[in-house]
């Protein structure tokens, strides 16, 4: 039977309940006519645990374990988008498992600020890194028979305020910055849903957003699938049904009739305030979608699988090459097992798991394994002397909850003490420093880059006690890091990275992995340096936030005003060196090709990630200093030589022109940049656009 078949067939009551949460993570289905209930479940992290139909408790199943993934700041950091597809194609096996239509993910809003309390589960600052790494991660989890939600649309990029602030942006911003990512979601993945955001954008909050909604998401976009609210994002029948929104989702009110588009939006309908086309428009839009993932005719889709060995593979290939070096004075790494006789294992991240803490989804995993758990187990030969180091401590506050509470900073002296006999009594010390998901989380924006729990003591302390001090931050965005960069010879950055992070940071620590990652954002010298805080515009409020630094986010603010970041985008060490040829460049018209040579010059195989940024000289118009246009993840063996191509279609290099609402490409003379970072750059080359 048809869709248009099917819809004919419905009441306009069986129509209506299709369109709102008849449970936590399910809308209704109609039954007799062999449409299932619509079910979701949360999954930036890895698919969250079964939950009670009308409650958030746990349905206590025993079946219901997953892999934890690594969130999106790990992911981002591998540049690596073959690994961004296995992990869509994974997740969506594990989804598919349990039975779920739609998984909540990936969440790809911009970083605007180093403070976002979900900057550990978004991917990147840059939009052209954003979107490429998005688009092979929908296309693997809905070739699963799953359908991607790509959340939160749109220009969502705080927490403070999340349910009520209200965005200004010009349009050029917005088309440059925050939209990218969804239209390549929609066009290139083609994403079966999107969610929209809690914020209001330009006077209308977004699950009632016409202009986003209606204007740019389907008529401009040409989107086909269903907008999914973000939980309890709703604030009208009347003008979320006109202006795009689908489905209702988590509102706190238990009784399912009463909420926006229930028993109310019958009543529109009847009432002549909602055509009932509008009503049927909805419904093709979420049979569309079922249908695309074999929801309803069910011959020949996937079953699934879950908390797999391939999927732990998964895992630990995301987390191995996300892992940042970010210094390595006198070679101190890698770690020669047969020179290390003991180490020091120190800090509170060195046990601690973090699949399943703070506000929001969490994964209940069989596998999460900790930094101790891994040199405990690869190494049962070197001693290993532990402790604690720092305490998690939080001031005293009347804040009914357990995450984003005030951070108490003090010193434990005897936790510090005992970090020290460790440190003095061991070949190494490696101190497991950094955040978790009670610090960084859903909810709550931070309030500075402070390192939690006197964390910066204690590493002076374990210094001075042993100069052969390692520190492994683990933490989802951007520390003040400075003290801790001077104090020690090895800095090592990883992030909540899933069931194997410790193996993948163990494996980094003793040469079994060469380091990879690149930095997916700028780390500011201080908070002032971030373009939204040195235009004092985040978060802003009580009402209203304006985003003043316009196109000239992240890197592009940094580099365009001249202001030296602490690590820049795109850095990232290796425990081998490269080489870079004068490139070639060459101009077909539609696209531009460079040819380099790259060389590994050291002793050991590793990757590099070649970026070539583009600039335009003499612009007309306003334009960051650089923009990353292209990028390539080559492997090379010791002393190995590739010649390698990066190609950028000139549309990449378009800039959107206000007047004509149109994407326009300046002729003239450009400046091509292949570097190893934003500011580690090894050539510069010339090319004119006509």
């Amino acid at each position: 039977m048809s869709i248009d078949q099917l819809v004919s067939q419905m009441t306009l009551e069986e129509k209506v309940h299709m369109l709102h949460g008849s449970g936590k993570f399910t809308s209704a289905g109609v039954e007799r006519l062999g449409v299932p209930a619509l079910t979701s479940t949360d999954g930036p992290l890895g698919v969250r645990e079964e939950i009670q139909n009308d409650s958030w408790a746990a349905a206590g199943w025993d079946n219901d374990f997953a892999t934890f993934f690594p969130a999106g700041g790990g992911l981002s950091a591998t540049w690596n988008l073959d690994l961004a597809k296995q992990y869509g194609e994974a997740i969506g096996q594990e989804a598919r498992a349990r039975n779920k239509h739609v998984l909540l993910a990936p969440a790809v809003n911009l970083i605007r600020s180093p403070l976002g309390g979900r900057n550990f589960e978004y991917f990147t600052e840059d939009p052209f890194l954003n979107k490429q790494l998005a688009v092979p991660y929908v296309l693997g989890l809905q070739a699963q028979d799953v359908i991607s939600c790509v959340k939160h649309y749109a220009i969502n990029n705080q927490e403070t305020l999340r349910g009520s602030i209200d965005v200004q942006a010009d349009e050029r911003t917005i088309r440059e910055m925050y939209l990218p990512v969804f239209k390549a979601a929609v066009q290139e993945g083609n994403a079966y849903s999107v969610m929209s955001a809690y914020n209001q954008f330009r006077g209308a909050y977004l699950s009632e957003n016409d202009y986003m909604l209606n204007t740019i998401l389907r008529d401009e976009w040409g989107f086909k699938g269903f907008v999914m609210s973000d939980w309890g994002a709703v604030h009208s029948t009347v003008e979320s049904a006109k202006y795009g929104l689908d489905i209702e989702m988590g509102t706190e009110i238990d009784d399912y009739d009463q909420w926006y588009f229930s028993e109310a939006l019958i009543g529109a309908v009847k009432d002549g305030k909602v055509d009932e086309a509008v009503i049927d428009a909805k419904v093709k839009n979420i049979l569309y979608a079922m249908n695309q993932v074999h929801a309803i005719d069910t011959t020949g889709r996937k079953s699934g699988s879950i908390n797999t060995p391939e999927h732990l593979e998964v895992a630990y290939n995301v987390a191995k090459e996300s892992i940042v070096l970010l210094k390595n004075e006198n070679n101190l790494l890698p770690l020669k097992d047969d020179q290390v006789k003991s180490i020091a294992v120190i800090g509170d991240n060195a046990k601690r798991k973090h699949a399943n803490q703070g506000f929001g989804a969490g994964v209940k995993t069989k596998t999460e394994v900790t930094p101790f758990d891994a040199i405990t187990t690869k190494y049962p030969n070197v001693k290993v002397n532990y402790a604690q180091g720092y305490e998690e401590k939080y001031l005293p506050n009347d804040l009914d909850r357990s995450w984003g509470l005030p951070i108490d900073y003090s010193a434990d002296s005897n936790l510090i003490k005992e970090a020290v006999e460790a440190a003095s009594n061991s070949d190494v010390a490696v101190v497991f420093a950094g955040s978790n998901r009670l610090v960084e989380t859903e909810a709550e924006d931070r309030k500075g880059l402070r390192l939690p729990f006197a964390q910066e003591e204690l590493i002076a302390a374990v210094k001075a006690a042993n100069p052969n001090t390692i520190v492994v931050m683990i933490a989802g965005a951007p520390y003040d890091v400075s003290n801790v960069h001077e104090q020690v010879d090895a800095l090592v950055w990883s992030w909540f990275n899933g069931s194997k992070a410790g193996d993948a940071i163990v494996d980094v620590l003793f040469g079994v992995v060469n380091p990879s990652g690149k930095l997916p954002v700028t780390f500011p010298k201080k908070l002032e340096d971030s373009p939204a805080h040195a235009t004092n515009s985040f978060p802003g409020g009580p009402d209203v936030v304006t985003y003043q630094e316009g196109i000239l986010v992240g890197y592009r603010w940094f580099d365009t005003k001249n202001v030296e970041p602490f690590y820049p985008f795109g850095f990232g060490l290796s425990y081998t060196t490269f080489d870079y040829s004068e490139p070639k460049v060459m101009n077909n018209g539609g696209t531009i090709t460079l040819s380099l040579d790259i060389a590994n010059t050291g002793d050991v195989a590793g990757k590099e990630i070649v970026q070539v940024y583009f600039g335009k000289n003499n612009s007309s118009i306003e334009r960051a200093a650089k923009e990353l246009k292209g990028f390539a993840k080559v492997e090379l063996k010791a002393g190995e030589t590739q010649q390698l191509s990066v190609e950028v279609p000139v549309s990449e290099l378009a800039y959107y022109d206000v007047e004509t609402s149109s994407w326009k490409v300046e002729s003239g003379e450009y400046t091509v940049w292949v570097g190893a970072s934003s500011r580690d750059i090894r050539s510069e080359v010339s090319v004119s656009l006509d």
